[in-house]
């Protein structure tokens, strides 16, 4: 995986728990929800984006051939009107073709140095920093729902998370064996929602998804059996590493439903917002699979790299 992709989120032109039955019935129709999405900005296209660590905040990042601009920077000297912050993006704040201009005119300055930030020297926050929603995907893979031995689903598993999970790349998590001791990975492709989406066809939910990035929904599987929760991204590799070995190796094209099927179905049963992440689920190869006497879980010290094609490596370190 080129390593200059790594950590960023892609905007779309991307070579682009409960069951359902529990869940309240929509109340908009299909019309409103087009009508509320009209008029409204054109999703960017193309950019591949960061979020970057400042002493008191987050800043936006945008990936350009001399680093990572520092789009805080620019925009405090070039005054372009772009949005700084990728929430301000998400909510249309700002004009995102000037985050174009604004690298032009970086690239161009004399003091070039200033505004652009090499990839090993970027301190790194989320991609998306504020989801309102974190909606996760159970069993979306069907080698994986057999090496659990679970049934491929019929409707996707939906559960949820909060944004204080979040995490960024080369961030840590902290592990106590008092709480859990069975740790385990989730290489996982990343929805990011661009418009308010409600009752969206499979057609349209292209047109709602801001951008793909990639995740890994780092799991405790004996806190999670307490309970009972379990341009497109349709055709990508997807990998883990630990300590530098293939744990998980896949294609999204295993997905049971695909991420189309995913932000209409979802968007049927409550409104997903700017800014509102999907976690697609994880492909085979997850320690909860492995036969009970080769299950090794992660631990201190530990080192997890999640690749997927076109959107690069997410890293943490266990501690």
């Amino acid at each position: 995986m080129d390593r200059d992709r790594r950590a960023f989120l892609k905007t779309t032109s991307l070579a682009a728990a409960a069951a359902a039955a529990g869940l309240p019935a929509a109340t908009e129709t299909v019309a409103q929800a087009r009508s509320a999405s009209a008029g409204m900005k054109e999703l960017p296209k193309g950019l591949v984006l960061a979020t970057l660590r400042r002493p008191d905040s987050y800043g936006l990042g945008l990936r350009a051939d001399r680093g990572i601009l520092d789009v805080v920077a620019a925009e405090q000297d070039f005054r372009e009107g772009a949005p700084t912050t990728i929430d301000a993006l998400l909510h249309g704040q700002g004009d995102a073709n000037a985050l174009r201009r604004l690298a032009e005119k970086a690239r161009a300055s004399a003091s070039a140095d200033r505004y652009f930030v090499a990839l090993d020297q970027t301190a790194f926050g989320p991609c998306v920093t504020n989801p309102e929603k974190i909606v996760c995907i159970g069993l979306n893979y069907r080698r994986h729902a057999a090496e659990t031995g679970n049934p491929v689903p019929k409707q996707p598993i939906l559960f949820n998370k909060y944004n204080t999970a979040l995490n960024c790349h080369g961030g840590t998590i902290g592990v106590s064996e008092e709480d859990a001791r069975n740790f385990d990975y989730e290489a996982e492709l990343v929805i990011v929602i661009g418009r308010r989406a409600r009752n969206v066809s499979e057609a349209d939910a292209p047109n709602y998804i801001f951008g793909y990035a990639t995740g890994n929904d780092f799991t405790a599987r004996d806190l999670q059996s307490r309970s009972a929760d379990l341009a497109d991204g349709d055709n990508l590799k997807i990998e883990c590493r630990v300590n530098g070995e293939v744990r998980q190796s896949s294609n999204t094209s295993d997905m049971v439903f695909n991420c189309k099927q995913l932000v209409s179905y979802i968007s049927r049963y409550f409104t997903l917002k700017p800014g509102d992440i999907i976690f697609t689920g994880t492909p085979e190869g997850v320690i909860a699979g492995y036969p009970k006497d080769k299950q090794v879980w992660l631990k201190a010290g530990d080192k997890i790299v999640t690749s997927i094609e076109k959107l690069g490596n997410l890293t943490f370190t266990l501690t």
